[in-house]
């Protein structure tokens, strides 16, 4: 069976998703943050797996269910950090962050039985999930992360490599309030939404972005 990996930062005000501020507070998101963690965490744990892990950048806390390995994410940019979370894999292995708390345990279930990768784009241009049958951390080092074309260079990656690529839905990530508040329109019953409807904010205008 499949490791999931959870690739992700403390919540802590100032930390994280500070492109929601303004209009949020920096405790607000975190709160976010914290929100679309937990919803991710819980539909990891109800995915199937041979193991759960959370690559943490800080400490873990209440808001991490039980069932899950916590390790340390590595020092160096994040094409570093995501190809050591895959070196501590020893057999197939799926990777997702913490911006996509729309994510859902159908998503996760994915079968390498006829596929050696699997890539899930997000509309930004970057991607919310990789999987590989092989973890290979030199397929992700020296990708160009944050931009318009990182999904896009790490897929080709993928395909020159002679992988069998199969893809999941484009997802949307969060990273400022508009994509905030279309990201709770897609699972209105989870802690993100709710979260996000305890916050004083109004609702942007318009406006998809995000980095990522």
């Amino acid at each position: 069976m499949t490791t999931l990996l959870v690739i992700a930062k403390e919540p802590r005000p100032g930390r994280v998703k500070t492109r929601l501020t303004p209009p949020f507070t920096p405790q607000q998101a975190a709160g976010l943050a914290e929100a679309a963690l937990a919803d991710t965490l819980r539909a990891v744990a109800a995915a199937p797996a041979a193991r759960r892990v959370l690559v943490l950048d800080g400490r873990p806390g209440a808001w991490l269910p039980p069932g899950f390995d916590v390790v340390a994410q590595c020092a160096g940019g994040l094409d570093e950090r995501l190809a050591a979370a895959f070196a501590r894999c020893t057999g197939p292995a799926l990777l997702v962050g913490m911006d996509t708390p729309q994510v859902t345990p159908e998503l996760l279930a994915v079968d390498f039985s006829g596929a050696d990768a699997w890539f899930g784009p997000a509309e930004d241009g970057g991607f919310w999930a990789l999987g590989l049958a092989e973890p290979h951390p030199g397929l992700l080092r020296g990708v160009p992360m944050s931009t318009a074309e990182t999904g896009a260079v790490q897929r080709r990656r993928l395909v020159d490599a002679g992988l069998r690529v199969r893809d999941l839905p484009c997802l949307r990530d969060v990273d400022t309030a508009a994509d905030a508040h279309a990201v709770a329109a897609l699972a209105p019953g989870g802690r993100f939404a709710a979260r996000l409807a305890g916050c004083t904010a109004a609702p942007p205008a318009s406006g998809p972005g995000g980095a990522r």
